[in-house]
């Protein structure tokens, strides 16, 4: 064991402060060069890389108590409140208690119809051969879901334009998050300050004027807001306040992840006619010209390989921050508390040690045997007491939508549009996804289509 310094990239504190505001992903990959723990220095913290599935494992599973959260949900904290994705220590594991049950199996798929049915809405909107930005459509797609499960209500009718225009504004204030003047220039009265209040605004109506409604109605809906209202344990339940932290946490999250990873899924099927054309070629073997249901997921192998593989080149989430409450040891090396930690399912899932070819799309390795590889080496939705507990419903929207979608329509690249990566809380396209969407008719199994 040693007490020195890990290696890394010479930069100043001012330049490596540039250098992951401009493009944290490079920064990042640069750093993974000198090892697989790696110091960058930013002004007020060290950071360190850990590039490797043990390591990994080490700070989100087996020593999960030695460390909290990091500075991008410390700044999450203005949005969310003391939210499961948020809160530390004995209020975290109360709440994830209270939470955990209504992602259960059963209950998620009783949302399954109504995911189908927004899809079918969806794309009813859309013609043969127009233009589409196929991220903003795959984000008001799953806004809808969330409205629709968790507050059972149409957004897209009572809120779209509104509640849009929050939750990008909320997101870029992530940039400032490693900020070390953001403690200082969050109370001053400049014009991101103020459009972040009235980001935070939109979200505070519209919930807490829910939330009198089912107490004035008896709370006695289905919806996930009517469920976290009624949740107790040990004879008390949440607050409002924490209710309302709550409800705009799994609004942002099931909203903002799974619409990025359907985009980034439409995208690598544009740029793999071949693999495309497996995947309809399933889709119509499994729904015979049907829309998909819940029964039928368990046979759309394909359909659900597209998406793992879809989210290792594109994970949701790229980064994954913790900062240390003790000394931690990895490698030999003693990484001070109070220091940042970051796994980064990016480098892990792009790292040829784990993954055969990891810069090409492959779908068939999650059907396929290939070498095994370590647990840890692929990390879309976190790890360890943490991890994400709206997985299940996420991974069956996915496989809905995209389902309920190329079953019938298909997307074609804009080849004269960049595709830039946008790495802030999560992995979007910088410029958004412009496509030409094309109907297809789905070849029936029992006859002509």
């Amino acid at each position: 064991m040693t007490t020195s310094q890990p290696p890394g990239p010479r930069l100043s504190t001012v330049g490596a402060l540039r250098a992951i505001r401009r493009d944290p992903i490079a920064l990042l990959e640069r750093a993974a060069s000198f090892g697989d723990v790696s110091h960058v220095r930013l002004p007020r913290v060290s950071l360190y890389l850990l590039n490797r599935p043990d390591l990994a494992r080490d700070v989100l599973v087996d020593h999960h108590r030695d460390v909290r959260k990091g500075p991008t949900m410390d700044a999450a904290r203005r949005v969310l409140g003391e939210s499961l994705l948020t809160s530390e220590g004995e209020h975290h594991m109360r709440q994830r208690r209270l939470i955990q049950p209504m992602f259960h199996h059963e209950r998620v798929e009783a949302y399954g119809a109504s995911m189908v049915e927004l899809a079918e809405r969806a794309a009813a909107r859309w013609s043969d051969g127009g233009p589409l930005d196929v991220h903003a459509e795959m984000a008001r797609l799953t806004l809808a879901i969330v409205g629709r499960t968790i507050f059972d209500v149409d957004v897209e009718a009572e809120h779209a334009r509104e509640v849009a225009g929050a939750l990008d504004e909320t997101l870029a204030q992530f940039n400032r998050a490693l900020s070390p003047f953001l403690r200082f220039t969050e109370r001053l009265p400049l014009p991101a300050n103020r459009r972040f209040q009235r980001a935070r605004g939109v979200f505070d109506r519209m919930i807490h004027g829910m939330i009198a409604e089912r107490r004035k109605a008896g709370l006695e809906g289905g919806d996930l807001l009517s469920l976290l209202l009624r949740a107790r344990e040990g004879g008390s339940g949440m607050t409002d306040e924490q209710v309302r932290d709550e409800a705009v946490t799994l609004f942002l999250a099931g909203h903002e992840t799974t619409s990025n990873a359907l985009t980034w899924t439409w995208y690598v099927l544009g740029e793999h006619p071949s693999i495309r054309a497996e995947l309809e070629a399933e889709l119509d073997d499994v729904l015979d010209g049907r829309a998909p249901s819940v029964a039928d997921v368990r046979r759309l192998t394909f359909t659900d390989a597209v998406l793992k593989e879809a989210m290792r080149c594109y994970p949701p989430a790229w980064a994954i921050g913790r900062r240390l409450l003790a000394d931690h040891e990895a490698d030999g090396y003693v990484l001070p508390a109070g220091s940042v930690l970051v796994v980064s399912p990016w480098l892990l899932h792009h790292d040829r040690r784990w993954w055969e070819e990891p810069a090409a799309f492959r779908p068939e390795r999650w059907i396929d045997a290939e070498t095994e590889r370590p647990r840890h080496a692929y990390l879309p939705f976190g790890a360890g007491p943490r991890m994400c507990v709206g997985e299940e419903f996420a991974r069956l929207e996915a496989v809905l939508l995209l389902a309920t979608i190329a079953a019938r329509w298909r997307f074609e690249h804009d080849p004269g549009h960049r595709v830039e990566l946008q790495p802030v809380i999560t992995l979007r396209p910088r410029t958004g996804m412009p496509m030409t969407a094309r109907r297809r008719a789905p070849h029936r199994a029992h006859g002509a289509a």
